[in-house]
């Protein structure tokens, strides 16, 4: 098995701790369905945030799903960068899965669709 390193985002409707979870739960677990992982499999989800999303931790929502209890989290801020998008959750997962690079699905949902359209997307 190799280490892979799988991407996701996600906007958020609204800067409110329930909005702020339920994109982040969302956003992984389409990412562990699509890319097949197990708990067991994830070295650890590391998770940004931009500026404006103040209400709640992304990993918060994450280790309330008792498969993922286990798993290191870690939540950033992203730099404020003039022009980009707003209310935005990013992740990248560390897993090991048999899966060659070019057979890995990043996600990309809501407004943060268009941040990487040359991945594979689903």
């Amino acid at each position: 098995m190799a280490m892979r390193g799988i991407r996701g985002a996600v906007t958020v409707d609204e800067n409110s701790k329930e909005k702020i979870w339920q994109s982040a739960r969302h956003l992984v677990t389409k990412i562990l369905s699509l890319n097949e992982l197990r708990a067991e499999n994830i070295g650890a989800i590391i998770f940004s945030t931009t500026e404006d999303l103040t209400a709640a931790f992304p990993s918060s929502a994450i280790r309330q799903l008792p498969a993922l209890r286990l798993v290191p989290l870690f939540d950033t801020r992203e730099p404020a960068v003039e022009d980009s998008l707003a209310r935005c959750v990013r992740v990248l997962v560390l897993a090991e899965t048999d899966k060659e690079q070019n057979k890995i699905h990043h996600v990309y949902l809501g407004g943060a669709k268009n941040l990487r359209p040359d991945l594979d997307q689903k």
